[in-house]
């Protein structure tokens, strides 16, 4: 809340305003060209994990340039939005803006990890007016999106395939929660051949080969480290960018269709075990008109290759966050920050009704 002293009798006070609005001169006309107000100012508190880009990579990358993006706090009283990253706050609150803070100012909750990843700080649940999460119901959603073709698009070319199965994983601590999508490829691979890569399996990939060995496999193993609710990464739009079809272990698969194409992907809960995955697989390698099948969408919508490199990767949150600033001048607040973050979480084990195995391909009109 933001205090000041009383009011004086004679005078009402005059409205806390943001600083980029002024109050009209008397003599102003609306047939004369008024001059647009500067660019909102979004401050960024902390650099994610120390990460830094240039700031114009918004409108290189995005086409996004609504804002004055700095990381100047010399200009905290100016700044229209804060922008905190959750994992970089004190447990005390002691590295956060001062108060009080401007009356026009929104602070904006950055945080894109799973629920098993998020530790509770004392304090935040009433402070911040703005939610940055990969939740579709924050304030500022962030993912990569399917996006519509212009015109009919061109014939999808298959790329070249001398690989079944890959994964690429760099994350293996069980402290995030891998133990699902881990236990599940202990399965599966007895079963069928995986190719890997990463960190975690000391078989390092160049950034500038990532697409290219995407593309090279049949099947990619989009497994995300933790099942939750729209937690659905970038390790879906990689092979959907690179003509690779993704078997996905998350969320439900009426949460992945509400982002992509139900014929797009392949859902291991839409197989009892991991052998009966593995034997459609397998199926699906010699029945070329099936497997083509699942690149119907790409007449219609078209997959971004996303950014790659450990120094962009909150490239595309940050830029959201200034592209809302810039957009949303009403005023907003979170009134339970955790109570809205830790809502509906989605169990490992939940899994859908019975579908018919194989599921069959969705018709045209479900693209």
């Amino acid at each position: 809340m933001y205090y000041q002293s009383a009011p004086s009798q004679i005078c009402p006070p005059q409205p806390a305003l943001p600083r980029h609005y002024s109050k009209p001169p008397e003599n102003s006309s609306l047939s004369k060209k008024q001059p647009e107000p500067d660019k909102p100012i979004m401050l960024l508190w902390f650099w994610p994990e120390n990460r830094r880009f240039d700031f114009s990579d918004c409108n290189t990358f995005f086409n996004i340039d609504g804002c004055q993006l700095t990381d100047d706090r010399s200009l905290y009283n100016k700044a229209d939005g804060v922008l905190i990253f959750h994992k970089s706050i004190n447990h005390d609150l002691s590295n956060l803006p001062p108060s009080p803070r401007p009356p026009f100012q929104k602070w904006i909750w950055y945080h894109v990890e799973s629920h098993i990843s998020t530790i509770k700080i004392p304090g935040l649940e009433n402070l911040f007016n703005l939610t940055l999460s990969y939740r579709e119901d924050a304030d500022i959603p962030v993912r990569w999106r399917l996006t519509a073709r212009k015109g009919q698009g061109e014939d999808f070319v298959l790329p070249k395939k001398d690989k079944l199965v890959c994964w690429i994983v760099s994350n293996n601590n069980p402290a995030t929660g891998t133990a699902v999508r881990d236990n599940y490829y202990r399965e599966l691979v007895k079963h069928i051949k995986v190719d890997l890569f990463g960190r975690a399996f000391a078989r390092f990939l160049r950034y500038e080969d990532y697409y290219s060995t995407l593309s090279s496999c049949k099947f990619y193993l989009s497994f995300e480290n933790s099942v939750h609710r729209d937690y659905i990464t970038e390790k879906l739009n990689g092979p959907l960018a690179a003509g690779t079809v993704p078997v996905v272990l998350g969320p439900p698969r009426q949460n992945y269709e509400d982002f992509v194409p139900g014929d797009s992907f392949i859902h291991v809960n839409d197989f009892p075990n991991a052998k009966a995955l593995a034997e459609f697989l397998l199926k699906l390698d010699k029945d070329e008109e099936a497997y083509l099948r699942y690149f119907q969408w790409r007449r219609n919508l078209f997959a971004q290759q996303h950014l790659i490199q450990l120094s962009q990767e909150f490239i595309q949150s940050i830029c959201y966050a200034c592209d809302h600033i810039g957009k949303h001048k009403e005023y907003r607040f979170v009134p339970d920050l955790y109570k809205w973050n830790f809502v509906e979480l989605v169990s490992s084990d939940q899994r859908l009704p019975s579908l018919v195995y194989p599921p069959p391909p969705l018709p045209p009109d479900r693209i």
